[in-house]
């Protein structure tokens, strides 16, 4: 009878790991390009438009943190702006807003079937904003 209750707790365990893993730390279909690998130069682009929503969401741009977006209106439609993960926006110095004006140059992405912008460089009026490098790797810091 022992043998057999050692047996059986083995392979419970052995599943309930399983489980977690699968679960919490293993994705299946192998792993996703994230963050700065997104990035491309060459599919680099400048769009101009006024914010009509800043929203956080967990986002693949932001390594699946939640990350912060802007919802942008321009001349072709509502376009979504990746920023950077909402825990380092929350630090900086400056915020958007519904009703800014602003320009973009960062790199076109189709994201979930979405065609959206991770932002290197944004433009309200006279002020400038550096998000990321030209490789698309971030510059902002958690203050």
């Amino acid at each position: 009878m022992k043998p057999f209750s050692l047996l059986l707790g083995s392979i419970l365990s052995v599943a309930v790991i399983a489980m977690l893993l699968l679960t919490f730390g293993v994705k299946p279909g192998g792993p996703t390009e994230q963050g700065a690998a997104l990035y491309n130069a060459a599919n680099e682009t400048t769009i101009s438009g006024v914010v009509r929503g800043v929203e956080d969401s967990t986002c693949a741009v932001s390594e699946s943190e939640i990350g912060r977006h802007l919802r942008l209106q321009t001349a072709q439609g509502m376009m979504q702006i990746h920023l950077a993960p909402a825990r380092v926006m929350r630090s900086q110095k400056f915020t958007f807003s519904p009703g800014d004006q602003i320009e973009v140059l960062g790199s076109k992405v189709r994201l979930q079937g979405e065609e959206s912008i991770i932002a290197r460089e944004i433009t309200r009026g006279n002020e400038s904003f550096f998000l990321r490098d030209r490789e698309g790797k971030l510059l902002l810091v958690q203050q």
